[in-house]
């Protein structure tokens, strides 16, 4: 499974992607393939997993509940 953080970077969410992409490596280790950071604009802030997506910003951003789709994913 491939993981897509695109990110805002006017809007500085680097550190926070960063931290996203960080907690999904350290919890799924290698049964995922790939987690990649994408840099936008306009405010993006959206997950996706083998291209759907399985956050976007408005919602609340939750770490866990993202950790936890993933899991179901797999």
């Amino acid at each position: 499974m491939n993981i897509e953080i695109e990110y805002c970077v006017p809007c500085g969410y680097l550190d926070k992607a960063s931290d996203a992409q960080k907690t999904i490596l350290n919890t799924f280790g290698e049964q995922i393939d790939a987690v990649t950071l994408k840099p936008g604009n306009k405010g993006v802030y959206t997950f996706r997993a083998d291209g759907d997506v399985i956050y976007t910003k408005p919602d609340e951003f939750r770490i866990e509940e993202i950790v936890d789709i993933i899991k179901a994913r797999l």
